[in-house]
């Protein structure tokens, strides 16, 4: 009787064979530099700051859960739009079209005058700033706030919504916001 065989192992280059090294060593910049690689959809949060309305660009919204209907977000505790963020109960995810890349940029500039005559926006439910001509956008309710480093991951439950708005999404990519290409 013989003794079995040992498959062998296929010969395709590893994954890692041309690369200078192991990689570089985690920091800030190394996270900023491989996330430029990953396109995101493009989202404005917004919320009342007392009589104000307050907003931000994010690209870190994600969907967390069918039922109940979560989504989550990012926030960093030095920027101006936090402490409506930190106090709202209610706060609008607003998914922007390729056709809203100066809406875009407005909400994401430091001191712009972001609620302006020239930003398309109502009160909608709960108080909440709804913008105009978005692709679709939610109105949501904050269950948690989770600590992270110098943010704040924020998961708020969908209560009342719009999917029907019409175009194809804003991207962001490579530090600059893209449509998509056919």
């Amino acid at each position: 009787m013989s003794a079995p065989t040992v498959p062998t192992v296929p010969t395709a280059a590893s994954p890692l064979s041309g690369l200078s090294g192991a990689g570089r060593p985690g920091s800030p910049d190394l996270l900023r530099s491989v996330f430029r690689q990953h396109a995101a959809g493009v989202a404005v949060i917004t919320a009342q700051d007392g009589v104000r309305p307050v907003g931000f660009t994010a690209t870190s919204l994600n969907s967390v859960s069918a039922d109940p209907p979560l989504l989550s977000f990012t926030i960093g505790t030095g920027a101006s739009s936090w402490p409506a963020v930190r106090d709202s109960e209610y706060l609008g995810v607003h998914i922007l079209g390729e056709h809203q890349r100066e809406l875009a940029g407005l909400f994401a500039r430091s001191g712009a005058d972001r609620f302006g005559p020239d930003t398309g926006w109502a009160v909608g439910p709960h108080g909440v700033p709804v913008l105009g001509g978005v692709l679709a956008w939610l109105v949501c309710r904050v269950v948690a706030r989770v600590p992270a480093g110098e943010h704040r991951v924020i998961i708020a439950q969908a209560v009342v919504g719009d999917p029907a708005g019409e175009g194809r999404p804003l991207l962001y990519h490579q530090g600059r916001f893209n449509a998509l290409r056919d």
